[in-house]
């Protein structure tokens, strides 16, 4: 009878650990979702994304990704990891903070005054804590 207690308990606390285990990776990823995300070449007055696409033709000098998030805490880090996926290659990678629990903004990949970024397909992966969100 007790060997059976004692099995008992140590298969409850082996399904305790596993059933911890997706609450606890959700803990330190937080719950911060990206709602919607564009590329384009500017950004309205308002902050909005213009002419959205993610092919930019030669002679292009100024990418911004526009995006709307929610469920962040204050002051959450998140990097930008752009990739120019015509040719695959990485570019930048870019740490930036949300103020704020929900909202919408942009980050820019821009060229020096007189160049420009090659023509192609760009991606921007928002990543936090080393995971694509």
């Amino acid at each position: 009878m007790r060997i059976k207690k004692t099995s008992l308990l140590l298969l409850s606390a082996i399904l305790l650990i596993f059933l911890a285990m997706p609450g606890c990776q959700l803990l330190s990823l937080g719950k911060v979702k990206i709602t919607e995300m564009k590329t384009a070449p500017s950004l309205s007055e308002d902050y909005m994304p213009v002419g959205a696409t993610d092919t930019f033709p030669s002679g292009t000098q100024k990418v911004y990704c526009w995006f709307s998030w929610h469920n962040a805490e204050a002051n959450t880090q998140i990097v930008a990891k752009w990739r120019y996926i015509s040719q695959n290659i990485s570019i930048i990678n870019h740490t930036f903070t949300l103020p704020r629990r929900e909202g919408s903004g942009s980050v820019l990949l821009t060229m020096p005054e007189g160049k420009t970024l090659p023509s192609g397909s760009y991606r921007i992966d928002m990543v936090m804590d080393k995971r694509v969100i």
